[in-house]
């Protein structure tokens, strides 16, 4: 029986490329399911993961959605053993002024950090250094992590940043391997297609995800 992944969409605060993209990517080894902020707390009870991806991260808008300190049942949904799954927008909304689910560490923008390869808010590639082998993948204004907290740190920025981390169950991507082909439609970026690479990683990350306990 397959694991079972529910993936928030709410175009454009989750986008619907973003939800198409990780559908593509894990749908094979995992059960998929789309829930928005009036199914959620039906749609985690029988999910394994629940993932937030990409798209536009804004608190205000995220208070319209979510109570996060009057019952945070996503908090409570990993407390009792589920996995979080975040990308680009959903690795920011684990940060303290948002589902608050890390340990000494914060989301912050890649852009403003000292020798990034990447200085403006908009889409390009980043380069990255996954399990020690280098890659180029799709970017928009996506997170790295700052502060002393524990983690497992699955790839790297150019700048040395961590880009993807694992803490105790909470897995969290700041670039966009879930990135299909159509998302490479302006001319510099089609020699940077990954041709399904990328999908291969997020699939990884998300079984080791899995395995944490």
């Amino acid at each position: 029986m397959k694991s079972r992944i529910a993936i928030f969409r709410h175009d454009p605060e989750a986008s619907q490329d973003c939800v198409d993209g990780m559908v593509e990517a894990l749908s094979g080894e995992f059960s998929i399911v789309t829930f928005d902020e009036k199914e959620y707390a039906q749609a985690i009870t029988d999910a394994d993961i629940v993932a937030f991806p990409g798209g536009i991260g804004d608190a205000a808008r995220y208070y319209d959605f979510f109570r996060r300190r009057d019952g945070n049942e996503i908090e409570d949904f990993i407390s009792r053993g589920g996995k979080y799954l975040g990308i680009c927008m959903g690795a920011y909304w684990a940060g303290p002024d948002y589902f608050d689910l890390l340990n000494g560490l914060s989301p912050v923008q890649y852009i403003k950090r000292e020798g990034a390869d990447v200085k403006r808010s908009f889409s390009t590639i980043a380069d990255v250094e996954w399990l020690g082998k280098k890659t180029k993948m799709f970017f928009y204004d996506g997170c790295t992590f700052t502060g002393e907290g524990r983690c497992q740190i699955i790839a790297r920025y150019s700048n040395g940043d961590p880009m993807a981390i694992i803490q105790g169950r909470v897995g969290l991507i700041g670039c966009h391997p879930e990135a299909q082909q159509k998302w490479f439609n302006k001319k510099y970026m089609q020699k940077h297609w990954h041709g399904g690479a990328h999908h291969e990683l997020l699939l990884s990350f998300t079984k080791r995800l899995m395995r944490q306990k």
